[in-house]
């Protein structure tokens, strides 16, 4: 029996918006449906498709594969040093619906930091790591956005151009190479 309310999580294309439905038999090859599911459904209560909660919900993904490769079942403790200002903190959506550690479960907190970052700590079965975006990617994300920034201020054409590197980075890259442990 499933955890959740869903039993599967196929939808024919016509349910996703197009930008999305071009690139979801790729993802869904490439990284997993559990990745997919996680990146669709963090971004419908995100509120937008937004860079930030989809690097969440690839780095929640990756914790949940590395206690799993060493067997560990259980739940998930997830403790974020992303913060509560965005853009940043738009991790914390992807951390919690991608792991189910959310703050109503009493299983995800957000340490107080003066440096939000991309990064969390993963706790299971007496077992913690912290794993944070890579350096190099953290670079592109922000000179990304500093460049929409500052070609569109905070316009509709702002967001269009977060949405378009959002799908980009979910397409393109692998969480398996975007995390230092």
């Amino acid at each position: 029996m499933p955890a959740g309310a869903l039993k599967s999580f196929h939808f024919p294309p016509e349910f996703y918006a197009d930008d999305v439905a071009d690139i979801a038999a790729g993802c869904i090859q490439r990284y997993g449906e559990r990745e997919w599911r996680a990146a669709v459904l963090t971004n419908e209560i995100h509120g937008h498709l937004g860079i930030y909660s989809t690097i969440g919900a690839k780095m929640g993904i990756r914790a949940f594969e590395l206690f799993r490769e060493k067997g560990l079942e259980g739940e998930i403790f997830v403790e974020s040093f992303a913060g509560s200002t965005p853009p940043v903190s738009c991790l914390n959506d992807g951390l919690q619906v991608s792991t189910g550690a959310s703050m109503g479960h009493g299983l995800f907190s957000v340490s107080p930091c003066p440096k939000p970052s991309a990064r969390a700590r993963f706790s299971c079965c007496g077992e913690s790591f912290e794993m944070g975006l890579r350096p190099e990617f953290e670079q592109i994300i922000k000179a990304d956005i500093s460049r929409g920034a500052a070609l569109y201020g905070r316009t509709p054409q702002y967001w269009s151009y977060v949405r378009k590197l959002a799908i980009q980075y979910w397409r393109d890259w692998d969480r398996t190479r975007l995390f230092d442990i």
